[in-house]
């Protein structure tokens, strides 16, 4: 097996994301070079940071944490538009293994009972044929031992793509509304709700707030970047 593995990287060499020069052995989506590159948040306090101050006043997060910084050019840019809009899902995978073996180290989420992911309206998951957090759910999943739940949470509006939004703009239009088919299969539960980019936070408060409608529910928050 390994040597057909080597013997189509000759004629299908995987490339850096960012860079496009060929990886090397061990090496993922992302160069050396390039990884190291990345702007990370180095948040060390996951219950007060600038996650979870995002929604101070507005939902009670239990923790919050975000991997890398999102800024207008770089890296982080360049990975999340190639998993959301070029296919390239083992971004997804990279950014899952990457923080799960994190998480794993300290433990910050050992308590988390299951993870939901922000939904995509079905018209336009069927139109990319993929949630772009899927993969990185399921192998956070994996990691921490606990259930991907992707089926009880549901998008029950679809809104046009907020990219060209400004900041305040996106989050006073955000009109997305969210659905929980089942809160039975919730309740008592404490949820890691997990997405790509966090900017304003509205769609993410608008997921918390309909499983909070569960009982006992407590929310935690998670995202592979955060926009500064």
């Amino acid at each position: 097996m390994q040597f057909l593995k080597d013997f189509f990287s000759i004629f299908y060499p995987k490339l850096c994301a960012n860079c496009e020069n060929q990886l090397v052995y061990n090496e993922m989506v992302l160069c050396t070079f390039c990884r190291h590159d990345l702007p990370l948040t180095n948040f060390t306090d996951y219950k007060n940071n600038k996650i979870t101050q995002t929604f101070f006043g507005r939902i009670p997060v239990e923790k919050g944490f975000a991997l890398l910084l999102f800024r207008k050019k770089g890296i982080t840019k360049k990975l999340i538009h190639e998993l959301k809009y070029k296919g390239n899902q083992e971004i997804g995978v990279f950014f899952g293994n990457w923080l799960g073996q994190l998480l794993i180290e300290n433990k910050e989420f050992s308590k988390v009972d299951c993870i939901v992911p922000v939904p995509l309206h079905p018209k336009k998951r069927r139109a990319r044929g993929y949630n772009q957090v899927s993969k990185f759910g399921a192998t956070l999943s994996n990691y921490l031992k606990i259930p991907f739940i992707e089926q009880q949470l549901i998008r029950a509006s679809s809104t046009k793509t907020q990219t060209l939004k400004a900041r305040f703009e996106r989050f006073k239009n955000l009109d997305t509304k969210f659905l929980v088919t089942d809160y039975t299969k919730l309740n008592n539960k404490h949820i890691l709700i997990i997405d790509d980019v966090i900017t304003t936070g509205a769609t993410l408060e608008a997921c918390a707030k309909e499983l909070l409608k569960g009982k006992k529910v407590t929310i935690s928050i998670l995202t592979m970047a955060y926009t500064e």
